[in-house]
């Protein structure tokens, strides 16, 4: 396989990303689109999954989120801020880009998310007909469940003033405040304050992406409060549903998952992962995640 640097108008924000363009074979072939979750980058484990997708014959393009890794924020927008339904949108950027590849069938592109970017493919999914397959791991599917376990100092909800606050300030001309994605210290408010987050980006900073900001927009955190992706599910039909699903993920809730995939309609899939949010990037949970979203592009895609 071979691994294009790449990089995409998003109506206004410049994405950079990479295409793995699979062995020669004879006419286009099937793709995968790919986007990293909430405050990661594409070089925290996503080249791992699009390597896999590859081999097997599939073309995949592979983007950083605007504002975040080697992509640009829009004009006049702040990086490090995550806009859900912008990223939605940027999503639908790069099914594009893929359609106009010479290496790539238009008619048979699926997408793949993980964490909140699952959130976004199954969404995609039920309102943009081009995606004919979708993939989720460990995803996100409920702002209001999910800010409720997480926007937490010392253990109490933080109120609606603190972002009431910050609106009024940026209207001001100031700049946006921010909070750290992950810590320690339970006086501090951040973006994911669970010990698995912690331990995740502590190592995907050292080991994997040491640019990382470990920082995100306070706006952020009230963006995905009013996000209820799960509503979107029943409208997936008729494309092929995957939904990954770490057992014990605490994070997005792997029961908040498994719940809401029955609201869905066929055809459609569940994968159970031994352990939790962030199982699915390595060991066992790797392999099995990788397979199975695999499998069932080339049987939706490819087949």
């Amino acid at each position: 396989m071979l691994r294009h640097t790449i990089e995409f108008d998003a109506e206004g924000a410049l994405l950079r990303g990479w295409f793995y363009e699979p062995e020669p074979r004879e006419g286009p072939a099937p793709c995968v689109v790919m986007a990293h979750g909430w405050s990661s980058t594409k070089l925290m484990y996503l080249d791992r999954f699009a390597e896999v997708f590859a081999a097997a014959g599939l073309a995949v393009v592979v983007f950083d989120n605007r504002g975040w890794g080697d992509s640009e924020a829009a004009p006049g927008k702040p990086r490090h801020e995550i806009d859900p339904w912008e990223q939605i949108r940027d999503y639908q950027h790069a099914i594009t880009w893929a359609q106009n590849h010479p290496a790539v069938d238009p008619d048979r592109v699926g997408v793949w998310g993980t964490s909140f970017s699952a959130a976004h493919a199954f969404v995609v999914a039920a309102i943009d007909r081009r995606v004919k397959a979708v993939s989720g791991q460990a995803p996100f599917i409920s702002g209001r469940a999910t800010y409720a376990n997480l926007a937490r100092v010392h253990n109490q909800v933080v109120g609606p003033e603190v972002f009431a606050a910050d609106r009024r300030a940026r209207a001001q001309g100031r700049p946006p405040a921010t909070v750290p994605v992950v810590g320690t210290d339970p006086g501090q408010l951040v973006g994911l304050p669970t010990p698995d987050s912690y331990a995740y980006f502590t190592h995907a900073r050292r080991e994997l992406d040491p640019s990382w900001p470990n920082e995100v927009t306070l706006r952020s955190l009230d963006n995905f409060y009013g996000y209820e992706p799960a509503r979107y599910l029943p409208d997936v039909t008729p494309t092929p549903l995957l939904m990954i699903v770490g057992r014990e993920d605490g994070l997005t809730g792997g029961n908040l998952a498994a719940s809401a995939f029955g609201t869905a309609a066929e055809p459609k899939r569940i994968v159970f992962l031994p352990g939790g949010h962030f199982a699915a990037y390595t060991g066992e949970g790797f392999d099995i995640a990788s397979r199975a979203s695999r499998d069932w592009f080339l049987e939706h895609l490819a087949g």
